[in-house]
């Protein structure tokens, strides 16, 4: 009862549609100001509809230079031992260990995540969900960081709109309780306790040793655990020309999040030895906004700062000739993306 009191009570755990729901006149004063409700499609001329379904990450992900990229391979939509055989090859062929990482290379918000341990949890995940999945091996970081960058059509220079700076829960063991009760224990945690659990399973029973660290999730998505803080003390003119450089490299990007892990604070703000995960498209989120110390009304603002940059980009490129996605259009499309559910295969 404690918990579902603090979803409520706690905005930044509130239902999407709830949330945005505040935002929805602004938007259609946006939609008047442009004469169109979808005109903010047009902000990325490099992904499908801006980015708001049916990107492909590998698609994105081979545009951006390979020094600043986690390696990544995919596997085809195809049978279990299919895509088990093809799994073994390109391991053996890239020389990679055991943790990788898979997720779809069509989804968003953390949806379909796996970490891979060994071999066998490779088997299940590839044998859960047919469709193509991305392999990366697993970025340790430590660190993760989501920077939202923009730049108008026509412009030789971009900027950093945010930075977002993120922590991976984990609890702490004490010698005798388990993960179970160490993370209904924790007053954040147990408002996520469902996601943790399932994603846990047998683990969660386990006593870990006093002073032993137990991670609760490996993905940087608040959805999934991850705890965000903004991240504004990061931002020096040194990352935001490495960002620039590496977003000047996709032609038609001009807005959206690139989720970064790196291994040190002092090299990230200098821009050097980042390991880009993700590039997320039009409907990418100013994550800071989550920071639990955000008030509701400046989260509102930035969003709405951000609507407005989408909207204007968006017409833009549209003045250049950018296509802009019909209302009708994407409907059918966000509906044919909801309704993507591919049963487990086994053979």
């Amino acid at each position: 009862m404690h918990a579902r009191y603090a979803r409520v009570r706690r905005w930044e755990f509130w239902p999407r549609w709830l949330f945005y729901l505040p935002l929805f006149p602004f938007w259609v004063l946006l939609a008047l100001k442009h004469w169109s409700a979808t005109i903010w499609t047009a902000a990325n001329t490099c992904m499908p509809h801006g980015g708001v379904v049916g990107e492909r990450k590998s698609d994105i992900l081979s545009r951006l230079p390979g020094w600043a990229v986690v390696p990544f391979e995919l596997i085809d939509a195809a049978e279990g031992s299919a895509r088990v055989a093809q799994f073994g090859r390109l391991v053996r062929e890239r020389g990679w260990a055991f943790p990788l990482i898979a997720k779809p290379d069509v989804g968003e918000r953390g949806e379909g995540f796996r970490l891979l341990l060994d071999l066998a949890t490779a088997e299940a995940a590839l044998r859960e969900h047919s469709e193509a999945l991305l392999i990366q091996p697993y970025h340790a970081g430590p660190f993760e960081a989501g920077v939202f960058y923009v730049r108008p059509p026509g412009s030789s220079r971009g900027k950093i709109f945010s930075i977002t700076d993120k922590y991976f829960p984990r609890v702490i063991g004490d010698g005798y309780s388990n993960v179970r009760t160490l993370l209904w224990a924790d007053a954040r945690y147990r408002i996520q306790a469902d996601t943790f659990l399932s994603r846990l399973g047998p683990l969660a029973e386990r006593v870990p040793r006093t002073g032993e660290p137990v991670a609760l999730a490996a993905a940087g998505n608040h959805c999934q655990g991850t705890l965000f803080r903004d991240g504004s003390h990061l931002l020096t003119p040194a990352l935001e020309r490495a960002i620039d450089e590496i977003a000047l490299r996709i032609e038609g990007f001009h807005f959206g999040r690139f989720d970064i892990r790196y291994e040190n604070v002092e090299e990230f703000k200098r821009g050097e030895r980042l390991a880009i995960i993700e590039l997320n498209g039009v409907l990418s989120e100013s994550t800071n906004i989550y920071d639990p110390s955000n008030s509701l009304f400046r989260a509102y603002l930035t969003l709405a700062k951000q609507w407005l940059l989408a909207f204007d980009i968006g017409a833009a490129n549209a003045r250049r000739g950018a296509r802009v996605t019909g209302v009708l259009e994407l409907l059918r499309a966000v509906r044919m993306h909801a309704a993507r559910r591919v049963p487990r295969i086994a053979d």
